[in-house]
């Protein structure tokens, strides 16, 4: 798909990596961006346009469907981690709220924008997901169900809006520079780095983004002769946004 004069919707628009993505739309010649976020004052950025839209909310999501009618390519990127742990006494609400936001999100985003897409001639849809997709560590349990599910979710997606001519792309990554990863003390990618290449591999037409090279190598090991990457992943191993 060619970013040039596309009109774009960006969850979680105001900061992070959403605040990324929107500069580097708008670099990159978007006709129109769309910034979503739950409260739009929050929404900074010049030259876009602030969308109210709260992703757990079908009522704020139809609201913006119908205000957003020119979208050619949605950015599910909105997303939470409360640092569930799965059979603590708060584990089940953890896991209640991150599937909200982190799983069911995207889903309704999709499904009320789907339409919209394909009257439009197709487009893409990307979600932002996680190394975590993949493997699960120690404190992050909950977190980690989200972000699989979410991966199957893009799988799914990409099956059931093939024939409308929608690109699907899933994007994982490791340890981004984020206010979510500001306690962790370890190398991490710049979300602007991880926005440039969720772009390029639209631009040329691909389905799956591997930012950085925690991403690939537990990637690679899914495959591997030797399974301990992802079914017992040392506690140090890097953790996405």
């Amino acid at each position: 798909m060619d970013i040039k004069n596309s009109v774009v919707l960006v969850t979680g628009a105001n900061r992070g990596l959403g605040l990324a993505l929107v500069e580097a739309l708008k670099q990159a010649g978007a006709a129109k961006v769309y910034a979503g976020a739950r409260n739009p004052a929050s929404v900074k950025s010049e030259g876009v346009t602030p969308v109210a839209l709260d992703v757990t909310s079908p009522e704020s999501i139809a609201v913006a469907a119908k205000a957003c009618p020119d979208v050619t390519m949605v950015i599910n990127n909105a997303g939470i981690s409360r640092g569930g742990v799965l059979l603590s006494d708060t584990g089940e609400q953890a896991l209640r709220e991150e599937m909200d936001t982190n799983f069911y999100g995207p889903l309704r985003i999709s499904h009320a924008f789907a339409p919209v897409l394909a009257g439009n001639g197709g487009g893409a849809l990307i979600n932002v997901l996680s190394v975590l997709s993949w493997i699960s560590l120690p404190g992050t349990a909950t977190y980690c169900i989200s972000k699989a599910a979410a991966w199957s979710l893009t799988n799914g997606l990409r099956n059931e809006l093939r024939e409308q001519g929608t690109q699907v792309v899933g994007v994982h990554l490791g340890l981004m520079d984020t206010d979510m990863t500001a306690g962790f003390d370890a190398p991490k990618i710049s979300p602007k780095d991880v926005a440039a290449q969720i772009l390029q591999v639209v631009q040329e037409g691909g389905m799956e983004v591997l930012a950085d090279d925690t991403s690939r190598a537990v990637k690679a090991s899914l495959s591997s002769p030797d399974k301990a990457a992802y079914l017992a992943p040392p506690a140090t191993s890097h953790r996405s946004p």
